[in-house]
């Protein structure tokens, strides 16, 4: 009975050594491409900004850069996050494979070590005096059999225990190096935190020396006018891909009727949709507006709300991320597609929460607001198929107040 017990306990450890897996592994080797990525537009970036300041030390080409390469570097610290999750996970799993190779070997070797003693005790001749014992030919055989097999199993116990040791002093070694790249990780991510704390800082300086030369808000308006066009550009362009999308479902039959549902309750929602922001104050309205600054009007396309850089921007309501761009102007800007044409844009982004492609529900964040020329601010504007709508005529009444 007893070797039958330490077959199985044997037989249970290879199968937990044939499980054991580094799943982690390929998940790293991609965040690291990424990150690779992302470090040499960082530096691409850092070079412009070098250059420009040669030549000119306050102009809005030179904030652009500041505003990429500042995004980069957010996108670059979330992904060392990500992969110090992955690698902590991936710590967990060797120490416990290596506190269960443990009990294994210690199991295996007490009762190997009782086996020792027993021979130690009785020697040859209790197996002599098993086959002697036999009551018959035939169960004297089965006996010599089992003896030898007993005695085969012996060797194959040893052979196990070396091999769960070697196995263990493999998982010690990796644990050891999965710890040392979890420091490097670690510094590099505060290396880079701080990095962008300093990039910060600068940034607010540069933008403090712009604001004081009235000829950059003539600039940032005629940029802003460009930017209109280049969203509505892509709006058309989104239009397109919608309409390419719905004649090949057409094709292939696979049209969904939630398509229409989906519309149908944002439709529904006209003047009761939640406000991209809990707090702030409305500065700029939908239509003819007049710049404070300049004192020339201009069309807004949307709506812009004074808030404090970093809050939590939500989507309105239930949509795919079908975009997520830069535009000079608007900075960083995410699209939303709430399905049969209707679109919301939100721009002037300090970070993204969310990637093109993913579906996002009411009220999910999906990025932090930022700061404009004019100040920390979200610009939110609404489409149906290419036609700008009043977003104020689709929120909530009295969900911020004016300023």
């Amino acid at each position: 009975m007893r070797c039958i017990h330490i077959l199985a306990i044997i037989a249970l450890a290879l199968c937990f050594f044939k499980t054991i897996s580094f799943s982690g592994d390929d998940e790293i080797k991609k965040k690291q491409t990424q990150l690779q990525k992302l470090k040499s537009e960082i530096e691409s970036y850092e070079q412009r900004i070098k250059e420009k300041e040669k030549k000119e030390h306050a102009t809005l080409d030179l904030l652009d850069a500041y505003d990429k390469q500042t995004t980069l570097l957010r996108r670059l610290i979330s992904k060392l996050h990500d992969q110090g999750v992955v690698l902590q996970s991936d710590i967990d799993s060797t120490r416990v494979s290596i506190a269960d190779l443990n009990n294994r070997l210690s199991s295996l070797k007490n009762h190997y070590a009782h086996y020792v003693s027993s021979v130690y005790r009785y020697g040859r001749m209790y197996d002599l005096e098993l086959l002697l014992s036999s009551k018959s030919v035939n169960q004297a055989l089965v006996r010599a059999e089992y003896l030898k097999r007993f005695s085969e199993q012996r060797k194959k116990d040893l052979d196990t225990i070396n091999y769960h040791r070697d196995t263990l002093e493999t998982k010690s070694v990796l644990l050891q190096k999965q710890l040392a790249e979890q420091r490097d990780l670690i510094g590099e991510k505060q290396h880079e935190e701080q990095t962008l704390a300093q990039k910060m800082k600068k940034r607010k300086t540069l933008l403090a020396t712009i604001r004081r030369d009235k000829k950059n808000f003539t600039k940032e308006r005629d940029r802003k006018l460009q930017s209109v066009k280049d969203l509505q550009n892509l709006i058309a362009k989104l239009i397109e891909e919608d309409l390419r999308k719905k004649e090949a479902e057409k094709k292939s039959s696979t049209a969904s009727p939630e398509h229409t549902a989906g519309a149908s309750a944002f439709e529904a929602k006209r003047g009761h949709l939640r406000w991209p922001v809990s707090q702030g104050h409305l500065i700029s309205h939908f239509g003819n507006q007049e710049n404070p600054t300049l004192h020339t009007v201009t069309q807004n396309i949307g709506i812009e709300i004074s808030v404090p850089a970093g809050t939590g921007v939500s989507a309105i309501a239930g949509a795919e991320v079908s975009m997520i761009t830069w535009m000079p102007s608007f900075g960083n800007t995410i699209i939303l597609n709430h399905k049969n044409g209707y679109r919301t844009v939100y721009a002037h982004l300090s970070e993204f929460s969310v990637a093109e492609g993913d579906n996002v529900s009411e009220g999910q964040v999906i990025g932090k607001s930022g700061e404009s020329l004019s100040g920390p601010m979200l610009f939110f504007g609404l489409y149906k198929d290419k036609e700008k709508q009043d977003p104020e005529q689709w929120l909530l009444p009295h969900g911020l107040s004016t300023k």
